[in-house]
């Protein structure tokens, strides 16, 4: 069990929700725009960045409210309590509190691991590169909660250079000198981070059996080197290309993910738009599972014990599956021991999952449990 008890107040269309009693396996389902997805976004905030929708605060408010929302939840009966929220005065203003205490977003990944797979996911591959690395990110996230902390230094010292760079005076090469081993310490982390989880994660989608999801074939893709020497030579040496681009052109913001269907050996982006989707979630299943393991652990150890909560977060997952795959992706999800959340228009796809599984009716923001 990870979550125990979710409450949401003014978020989107949920004025005032709450969830008990959570089971391994929980399924929210109701008509379309009857607010089940809103819930997991709410869940996703659990988690540092803009959630699963990517939006801005001042837009999961509802409309209906003061102006503000508030999520809160209770993890393990109590053990620890997690809190996100807006005021009416600062509705940009996301706060986060841990156990009562205020604290930064990136802290968040501390508690809980969360990993989520939306229908707005699908293009991913067919789609820039940007989309790629944030989810790469959120799988690195979900197995090192100093990514976090790592992303959100090289972002502010990559806002600065870049607004150095374009500022028609000549800029400080002193204070270059200093973002860019800022860049240098904390992109060649990412790197780092992004490659050693790239390659535990295609070592084990090559472990599991053929069948019945696409098997992919993953490689991190980028010319940033791992070493902060290397990169801030670099980075040196590219400051007068940089300042006519007016941006930076070299490290870990500009990598990507190469995805290549194993079947074909075809890059994910020509392959079609069911075998992208089957790829995508061959790679959201083995990073559940190796997700428990630990950092470091070799592919296939198995559950570890102890590691953060986890929980995966999976919007209209059944819809255009047929009863062979969705019996290997219940299969797959119960031997993941991370707490499940499904969404679906009737409860019917999900009628043989595992026990124990809680389904919870959504009407227009109002969650009852079945």
């Amino acid at each position: 069990m990870v979550l125990t008890r979710l409450t949401l107040r003014d978020f989107r269309n949920h004025a005032a929700t709450r969830l008990d009693a959570m089971a391994p396996f929980n399924v929210l389902f109701g008509e379309n725009g009857a607010g089940k997805t809103n819930v997991l976004e709410a869940i996703s905030l659990l988690a540092p960045g803009r959630g699963l929708r990517r939006a801005q605060p001042a837009e999961m408010a509802s409309i209906t409210g003061a102006g503000g929302f508030a999520v809160a939840a209770e993890i393990d009966a109590g053990g620890l309590a997690l809190a996100t929220a807006t005021t009416a005065a600062a509705p940009g203003r996301r706060t986060v509190r841990i156990n009562g205490a205020e604290g930064p977003a990136t802290r968040l990944a501390e508690w809980l691991a969360v990993t989520w797979l939306t229908p707005a996911m699908d293009r991913l591959f067919a789609e820039g590169a940007g989309a790629r690395r944030r989810f790469l990110d959120r799988l690195v996230l979900a197995v090192e909660p100093g990514h976090a902390r790592l992303a959100a230094r090289y972002d502010t010292a990559l806002r600065e250079r870049n607004r150095l760079l374009a500022d028609p005076a000549e800029p400080d090469p002193l204070w270059l000198d200093a973002l860019e081993a800022q860049l240098a310490e904390t992109g060649a982390a990412i790197v780092a981070a992004r490659a050693a989880l790239t390659r535990r994660l295609d070592a084990a989608i090559a472990a599991e059996p053929d069948g019945p999801f696409a098997r992919p074939v993953l490689a991190y893709a980028g010319d940033s080197p791992a070493t902060p020497t290397a990169l801030a030579a670099l980075l040196r040496e590219g400051r007068r290309r940089d300042r006519a681009a007016g941006r930076t052109l070299t490290g870990p913001h500009r990598d990507d993910l190469a995805v290549t269907m194993a079947a074909k050996n075809a890059p994910a982006a020509s392959c079609s738009t069911g075998e992208q989707k089957a790829m995508l979630i061959a790679i959201v299943l083995a990073h559940a599972v190796l997700d428990q393991t630990g950092p470091g652990a070799e592919p296939g150890a198995g559950p570890g014990a102890g590691v953060r909560p986890r929980l995966l977060l999976l919007d209209e997952i059944a819809a255009h599956l047929d009863p062979l795959r969705r019996a290997a992706l219940y299969a797959r999800l119960a031997a993941s021991g991370a707490q499940v959340w499904m969404t679906g228009t009737e409860p019917a796809p999900f009628a043989d999952l595992p026990a124990p599984a809680a389904f919870w009716r959504v009407t227009d923001g109002h969650v009852e449990r079945e």
